[in-house]
């Protein structure tokens, strides 16, 4: 088994994999084309990784509400060449709320990617806001195309939708390949250039979120969101392979992939049968200890996580949840970020804010039991769950959506490239495995099938790309010189400038 102290880059040239590209100014990877076109943007006018991660965030919020919006949160790592800090752009359930649930008014915590942006700008960006925004404005105002993944979870959604307010919302009457138009989403932005990111938490955004949660019974008023707090601080790490992984500090789980990965190192398995197994096995062992990571944080990565290198204990764990974008961005001045945004679950809590034109998260729906059990004024643990990876040859960003297989997807892809010496771009288009329920479900043709079986693995083939095995955004720094790469499940797409 390679110990590679690094990551390959593999000729780009003829790839039959969507290859590793080099930039000169800087280089986006994401879950749209069109964000890693604002992205090329915000990065060609002079900008920098800050600016076009939320170039990029602020598109995918307009193409893919389905998914994130100003409703929901935003986690990112973000590295310069001296450190790498950790944005917490989630909030946390209303003071007074006395109910809990994971649909609907009592679903909501408070929106924290408006605060995770004013952050993010405010310390790394050197574009005027009015700059990053304006694709993402021109695509509200001016239209975009209904894709078959967005029609189809309207379709799934639309009594949740209709239940919560959105009646009156344009998209439900579209199916794909239809023209949205989101006026009020574009005026949201307009203001947020003008105003700053920070207005959305004291001005007429705050009073509309206010007013359409009180019209469906909520208990989160305009208090709530003005007392919210974006948390910046260190990161947590943990060596691999002769590298640093930087992963989200609590409230997340990002932890889990931590204790995972330390796990790894200490196993070592000597082939990729033993590799797939064992990263399967201490997954499962890591998600045992998902409802502490908030309140345990870096602690947990001293905990041991004893497993059979043989045979699958067919523990579980992990659970199905979906949604979720990445944006992972680098320039040549050494800014590195890795992000993800989202509204938890497809549209949320489907409550819709017609002012605004944005349905608002049930991250409560991420309360469980014991320390991370609900109540007022809390923030449950979270998925989202970036990685950042600091080596000989410089920083790569990895973020890939798929809640509780965020974690298992970025495991596999680290460990290849890291540890196994597999190429980059290879590693981000291998086959695929994921721990969910009962089952272990594996992308038809994966190489370690039969092995995975023969260890006592209840194996659950899908189809190639299928949504649950994510969809890797990476984006960084190799050598000085910037490199996307672009995942080819879901509609991921790479650029550079």
């Amino acid at each position: 088994m390679a110990h590679s102290h690094g990551w390959r880059l593999a000729d780009s040239f003829s790839s039959a994999v969507r290859p590793a590209l080099l930039g000169s100014l800087g280089a986006v990877s994401a879950a749209h084309p069109l964000a890693v076109a604002a992205g090329q943007a915000a990065l060609f006018a002079g900008g920098s990784a800050a600016d076009a991660a939320i170039a990029a965030q602020a598109v995918l919020c307009v193409l893919c509400p389905d998914a994130c919006g100003l409703g929901g949160d935003m986690f990112a790592l973000v590295a310069d060449r001296a450190q790498t800090l950790a944005i917490n752009g989630a909030g946390a359930t209303p003071q007074a709320a006395t109910t809990f649930a994971d649909d609907g008014p009592h679903s909501v915590t408070v929106p924290g990617l408006a605060g995770g942006w004013a952050k993010l700008h405010r310390r790394w960006g050197r574009l005027p806001a009015a700059t990053v925004l304006a694709p993402a404005i021109r695509l509200a105002q001016d239209g975009h195309r209904v894709s078959p993944t967005l029609a189809a979870a309207v379709m799934a959604q639309r009594a949740r939708l209709l239940a919560h307010g959105a009646a009156a919302w344009s998209l439900l009457s579209l199916a794909a390949g239809d023209r949205l138009v989101q006026p009020e989403l574009a005026a949201l932005l307009r203001s947020l250039a003008h105003d700053g990111f920070d207005a959305f938490y004291t001005g007429a955004p705050a009073a509309a979120i206010a007013n359409a949660l009180a019209r469906q019974g909520g208990a989160m008023d305009r208090r709530d969101l003005a007392r919210h707090v974006t948390h910046v601080g260190p990161a947590l790490t943990v060596a691999y392979a002769g590298c640093t992984v930087a992963v989200q500090p609590p409230p997340t789980q990002g932890v889990l992939l931590g204790m995972a990965l330390k796990g790894m190192a200490a196993c070592a398995p000597a082939d990729d049968a033993g590799s797939d197994h064992t990263a399967v096995e201490l997954t499962e062992a890591a998600f045992a200890w998902r409802d502490d990571a908030a309140h345990l944080g870096a602690a947990l990565l001293d905990q041991p996580l004893p497993i059979d290198p043989q045979r699958a204990a067919r523990r579980g764990g992990p659970r199905a949840y979906l949604h979720t974008a990445g944006v992972a961005t680098a320039d040549a001045d050494g800014l590195v970020v890795s992000s993800l945004v989202s509204v938890f679950d497809d549209f949320g809590s489907c409550v819709f804010v017609p002012e605004l034109g944005i349905t608002l998260n049930n991250r409560a729906g991420g309360f469980t039991r014991g320390a991370n059990a609900a109540a007022a004024g809390k923030r449950p643990v979270h998925t989202l769950a970036p990685a950042l990876v600091r080596g000989p040859q410089g920083c790569l960003a990895l973020a890939t959506p798929g809640a509780d297989g965020q974690v298992q997807t970025l495991l596999q892809v680290i460990d290849r490239t890291l540890r196994r010496g597999q190429d980059l771009a290879g590693a981000i288009a291998a086959p695929r495995w994921r721990s969910e329920g009962a089952h272990l479900l594996i992308e038809e043709g994966h190489p370690q099938a039969a092995a995975l079986a023969r260890r006592g693995h209840a194996l659950a083939p899908l189809p190639p790309g299928q949504m649950r095995f994510g969809a890797v955004a990476c984006a960084g720094l190799s050598d000085g010189t910037p490199l996307a790469v672009a995942d080819w499940r879901r509609d991921s797409w790479a650029g550079v400038a």
